[in-house]
């Protein structure tokens, strides 16, 4: 995991991610879970092209399973999207980092930045 995508627990997903005053993408994902490995490395992209306007989480459903089951997630890996405000916006499956970026309407987030 790279400094740009920090680990969230039931614990402290209150905290890092529901009180975060920026949008949050959370990879629920597991160590056993193969499509979830070809995910990493889009959710890294992600954390690198949005750093400073939307953090990036991860949380280990085996490991966490009170807000894997509070959010309904059945399948992983799914990526969610916790904007302040708004419901959770989530995609289940593996999907590119543009798929998700489309899926979330990240690009009006980033503040023209580009990849």
């Amino acid at each position: 995991m790279s400094a740009n995508v920090r680990e969230v627990t039931d614990a402290t997903f209150e905290a890092d991610v529901l009180q975060s005053d920026k949008p949050v993408v959370v990879d629920f994902w597991a160590e056993w879970c193969g499509p979830c490995r070809m995910v990493a490395p889009e959710i890294e992209k992600l954390a690198a092209k949005y750093e400073g306007t939307v953090e990036v989480r991860k949380l280990d459903v085996d490991a966490n399973p009170q807000t894997a089951m509070k959010y309904g997630i059945m399948s992983i890996p799914t990526v969610a999207l916790f904007a302040p405000g708004e419901a959770p916006k989530a995609a289940v499956g593996f999907r590119p980092a543009e798929a998700l970026e489309e899926a979330f309407g990240l690009p009006a987030m980033s503040n023209g930045a580009t990849a």
